[in-house]
C-alpha cells in the first residue's frame, strides 16, 4: 500500500459542528480512501502534502442536476441535439467539479445522456468529472412538466409507469425521476396542478425498490406534494409549499426533502424583462412563502439535502456553494447547511458508508479553502479551491 498524508490544515470532517486544528490525514492511493487521521505532525509517508494552515471540508454532493440543460438558454435543454447535450453535459460537469461538487444525482438528462457518459467516465474518458448517480429521462404525464423532446418517458397509466421504469433501469439508470406537479419553467402549468397520480407513481417506486432504487419526486405545491408522499417517493424536489403535516408525514417516513432554494432564487433575481412574465410571477410568488415553509419544517425536524436543480435559467453549474447561503436563511447554522450535504445527501442517495463525511474507510473526495467555512458561510464560494477525488488533485 502507497500512502500520501496531507498535513498542517485545519479540518471539518462534516460529522459535527467543529474544527479540528492542526489535522492530517493519510489516504491509500491505490483505493482512493482514508487509512488513518489525527492532529499533529502525522506519519512520514512516501508522500506528503502541506496544506498550509489552509481548511478542508468534504466534496459537496448535490442531488438535483440536470447536466444536459444550458442555464442560458431558458429551454430546459429541450431544443438540443443529442450530441450538443452530451458536450454540454461534459462541461457541466467539470464545472460543477471545480465548484466542489464531487458527487451528484441527476434529475432528469435528455436522452438518456447521464447514463452513457458514466459509461465513458468509468472507462477514464471524462477527466475531471464528479461521481455521478444516472436517472435518465424523468417520467412526465402527457402534456406535464418536463414534456419535452427526448427529456420524458410520457406515462399516462399505473402500466404504462411499470414498463417506462422498467426500460430505463434496464437502460442503466440508479435513481428515478418524477414529476407531481406543475413547475415554474412549464407554460400553462401551475404549481398547484397535480400530474402523475398516486396510483401511477406507486407503480413506478414499487418497481424502482424492487432494484434498490431510490425515486425523486418533482413537487411544488398541493395536493401533489402529499401525492408524492402517499406514493411512497424517496424524496421531495422543490416542495416549495409543503405543509405543517406532510413534514410530519415527511419524517415519518424517513423522507427526504430537496430545497433548491437557489432554482427558485435566480429567476425573479435575473429573469425580469428576460424570461416570460409568467415565469417569473410564478417562482416570485413563491419564494416568501418557501422560507417560511422551510423555516417552520426544518424546526419539524425534515431532513433536509443539498440540491440546486442546476441547469434552470440563471442557474449555473457553479451555484452549489450559493445553496448553503440561502439554506442558513431558514434558520441552519453553516455546519446544518453543510451537513445537508455530508450526511443527508449522502444517506438519501445511500452513499453513507464511502462518502459525504471524512472518515477512515471513506474516499479522500475534499476540498480546500482559504477561510474557514464555519465562520462564514459564504467562504464556500471561493473560485480558485483546490478540489480533489481520492487524494488526487483536480482543480
Amino acid at each position: 500500500m502507497t500512502v500520501k498524508t496531507f498535513k498542517n490544515f485545519t479540518l471539518f470532517d462534516g460529522t459535527n459542528d467543529k474544527n479540528e486544528q492542526n489535522a492530517w490525514f493519510s489516504v491509500d492511493t491505490a483505493t482512493g480512501k482514508l487509512v488513518d487521521r489525527g492532529q499533529g505532525n502525522g506519519p512520514d509517508s512516501a508522500e506528503t502534502v502541506d496544506l498550509n494552515g489552509q481548511y478542508v471540508m468534504p466534496g459537496f454532493i448535490n442531488v438535483h442536476t440536470h447536466i444536459t440543460s444550458n442555464p442560458n438558454t431558458f429551454d430546459g435543454g429541450f431544443n438540443v441535439s443529442e450530441s450538443e447535450a452530451a458536450v454540454f453535459a461534459f462541461e457541466n460537469l467539470q464545472t460543477l467539479l471545480k465548484s466542489g461538487v464531487t458527487y451528484i444525482r441527476e434529475c432528469g438528462t435528455s436522452y438518456d445522456a447521464d447514463i452513457k457518459l458514466k459509461k465513458l467516465q468509468k472507462q477514464g474518458m471524462l477527466p475531471k468529472t464528479p461521481h455521478m448517480m444516472t436517472s435518465g429521462r424523468a417520467f412526465s404525464m402527457t402534456g406535464g412538466h418536463g414534456d419535452g423532446p427526448h427529456a420524458a418517458f410520457l406515462v399516462d397509466s399505473p402500466d404504462e409507469m411499470r414498463k417506462s421504469v422498467r426500460q430505463v433501469l434496464k437502460n442503466g439508470a440508479e435513481s428515478i425521476k418524477m414529476m407531481a406537479t406543475g413547475g415554474v419553467m412549464t407554460p400553462g402549468d401551475f404549481m398547484d396542478d397535480p400530474q402523475l397520480s398516486v396510483a401511477e407513481m406507486s407503480t413506478g417506486v414499487e418497481e424502482a425498490h424492487h432494484k434498490g432504487v431510490i425515486v425523486a419526486a418533482h413537487a411544488e405545491g398541493n395536493p401533489g406534494i402529499k401525492n408524492a408522499l402517499d406514493a411512497g417517493v424517496d424524496s421531495i424536489e422543490h416542495g416549495f409549499y409543503l405543509t405543517k403535516e406532510e413534514a410530519e408525514q415527511a419524517i415519518k417516513q424517513g423522507t427526504y426533502v430537496t430545497p433548491t432554494l437557489i432554482a427558485e432564487w435566480t429567476i425573479p433575481a435575473f429573469g425580469k424583462g428576460v424570461l416570460p412574465d409568467w415565469e417569473v410571477k410564478k417562482a416570485e410568488d413563491a419564494l416568501d412563502d418557501t422560507y417560511a415553509n422551510f423555516t417552520r419544517a426544518f424546526k419539524q425536524g425534515v431532513k433536509f439535502t443539498c440540491g440546486t436543480d442546476a441547469g434552470t435559467p440563471f442557474n449555473g453549474f457553479d451555484k452549489t456553494p450559493d445553496e448553503f447561503e440561502l439554506l442558513t436563511k431558514v434558520g441552519m447554522t453553516p455546519a446544518e447547511a453543510y451537513h445537508c450535504s455530508t450526511q443527508n445527501s449522502a444517506a438519501l442517495c445511500g452513499l453513507q458508508d464511502d462518502y459525504g463525511t471524512l472518515e477512515v474507510g471513506k474516499f479522500a473526495d475534499f476540498q480546500v479553502l482559504k477561510a474557514d467555512p464555519l465562520a462564514d458561510v459564504k467562504n464556500v464560494k471561493q473560485e480558485d479551491k483546490q478540489v480533489f477525488l481520492g487524494g488526487e488533485r483536480q482543480f
